[in-house]
């Protein structure tokens, strides 16, 4: 009996498959990790549209001061994260602003600032089969310029550096995280280096900010910290102001 090929499934099978084309998605899209801050972030855009609901992940499309908008919580992990962006790519998005969460790796850092970040250090399981090691994952400038201005127009603080992206996170060793601290990491996470390399790939202009969660460095943990809440609402609040300055308003 003659052996099947095997299946190759694609970004562009993964839109089909939740039938979505690129007339249906805005010029901007921003992609929050959680649900929850999915639907904090749907609540500021004017009528909403759901484009699909796929897994734990659902899109939507609307209006935020008469600029189109499309808002899709992306993953919390570095292979989930890998499909969503896949098919944001694969439907010829413009702009990508990730919303995250991040470890900081300097004492200073408290939770709930806020990293932008301006490079990463790639530690996860899915960018090794897009690049090679020697490959520069970066944002893109111009939505990164967006962010940091937005922060200083909201008078929010950011701190900008190189974020180590890790899917181990039970394995962030205190040799292991000293090591990328020295190498420049000013906060650790497990979804900025999938997204932004993917979208650096597919030549789709995307950027990364984070809330500081906890502070790996010092001990500190503020995932019941109010700061860090509060913090995810600025998340919102400076990508929205970023898209009004992309946009020239």
């Amino acid at each position: 009996m003659p052996m099947r090929k095997p299946i190759h499934l694609t970004g562009k099978d993964l839109a089909a498959m939740v039938q979505l084309r690129p007339q249906d998605i805005a010029k901007y899209v921003i992609m929050p990790g959680t649900p929850d801050r999915l639907e904090a972030l749907v609540k500021r855009i004017k009528n909403p549209l759901k484009n699909f609901s796929f897994m734990e992940h659902t899109m939507y499309t609307g209006e935020y001061e008469g600029i189109k908008v499309t808002a899709m919580n992306g993953g919390m992990f570095s292979a989930n994260t890998a499909i969503t962006t896949e098919i944001i790519c694969n439907v010829q998005a413009e702009n990508l602003i990730r919303l995250g969460s991040c470890g900081a790796l300097r004492e200073e850092i408290k939770v709930g600032d806020l990293i932008l970040a301006t490079g990463v250090i790639r530690g996860d399981g899915v960018t090794p089969h897009y690049v090679d090691e020697k490959f520069q994952t970066l944002p893109d400038a111009e939505i990164t310029r967006a962010l940091e201005k937005a922060a200083e127009k909201l008078g929010v603080k950011v701190h900008k550096g190189k974020v180590w992206s890790t899917d181990a996170l039970l394995r962030e060793t205190k040799e292991l995280v000293e090591e990328k601290a020295d190498a420049g990491a000013i906060a650790v996470d497990m979804v900025s280096s999938t997204l932004l390399t993917i979208a650096q790939m597919y030549k789709v202009k995307a950027a990364s900010i984070l809330a500081v969660s906890d502070n790996v460095m010092t001990g500190e943990m503020g995932f019941t910290n109010p700061a860090f809440y509060i913090a995810q609402t600025t998340l919102i609040n400076v990508a929205l102001e970023a898209v009004k300055i992309l946009e020239g308003k």
